[in-house]
Order: C-alpha cells, then sequence, then structure tokens
C-alpha cells in the first residue's frame, strides 16, 4: 500500500509553501526598514571631496534618514587629514565641512591599506575619521552584504 497521488501532492504543495515562505523571510531581511543606505566611493580627493561633501549634504537634505557611509581609498583619503584644504578653493575646510556631516550620522572611513602604502599614522587624520582594514573590500561588503546603493561623486 503506498502513497495516493492526492496525498503526495499535499505534500509537495505543503513543502513549496514552506520553501516559499523561507525565501521571502530571507528576502525580507535583506531590506533595510524603509531607510536608504549609500556608500561613497572617493579615491580621488582633488577632483571628488568637495563634489562629494556637497553631494552627500544635499542628499541629507532631502532624504534625512539616509544611513550614508563615505568609503575613501589612495589618494581619495587626503581629504580627511588634519589641515586638508581644496586646492582650489583654500577657503573651503575640509574638517569642518566632514564634522557637520558626521553630526548627521554619516560615516567616513580610511583604508588602512592605503595607509601602509603612503607610510601615513592614523594619528594625521581629523577625529572625526574612522578606519577600514580595506576601502575596496569595504565597498564590496556594504554593497552586497548590507545592501547599500554605491555612488561615486
Amino acid at each position: 500500500m503506498g502513497i495516493s497521488f492526492g496525498k503526495l501532492a499535499g505534500r509537495r504543495s505543503i513543502v513549496a509553501s514552506v520553501l516559499l515562505a523561507a525565501g521571502a523571510g530571507a528576502w525580507a531581511q535583506g531590506k533595510n526598514n524603509g531607510a536608504d543606505k549609500v556608500v561613497y566611493h572617493i579615491d580621488n580627493a582633488a577632483a571628488q571631496a568637495t563634489k562629494g561633501l556637497r553631494n552627500v549634504r544635499n542628499h541629507l537634505d532631502v532624504a534625512p534618514d539616509t544611513r550614508i557611509i563615505v568609503v575613501t581609498h589612495a589618494e581619495g583619503i587626503d581629504f580627511l587629514m588634519e589641515g586638508a584644504k581644496d586646492a582650489k578653493n583654500p577657503d573651503i575646510d575640509y574638517p569642518s565641512l566632514v564634522s557637520a556631516l558626521k553630526a548627521r550620522g554619516v560615516r567616513f572611513e580610511v583604508c588602512e591599506i592605503t595607509l601602509r602604502n603612503r607610510n601615513l599614522k592614523k594619528e594625521q587624520f581629523i577625529m572625526d575619521a574612522d578606519f577600514t582594514p580595506s576601502g575596496v573590500a569595504r565597498i564590496g561588503q556594504l554593497q552586497n552584504r548590507e545592501q547599500f546603493a554605491y555612488i561615486k561623486p
């Protein structure tokens, strides 16, 4: 005596429902509860820092609940160093702009590989700078694991 076709179909339906529910649960966990999450990628401070900081400010003015992380590496770290100024406009004081954005919840991360390659020390950076082992790896993690949108100013 075996399982009838009706019972087998019923069991398949239950298994399919369980798998569908599990998949929906996993998808829902990947959602960010309505708040946008964005990583800004800066690898050339001279070309991107002023524009990038302005973009971040404007972004928060329109969407203040956005979680923003600015990840820097290579020459992009320069604007986070003590006393950094915009070469084209010396009236632009990067540390004060960064501090104002940090007060709004923005996180600024500096690549430690770049520090080693350029023989720099963490003490040379403003207090508002945080550090990450690898800027490029961090951007990948934020995009893939944490579903951050990517912007390169």
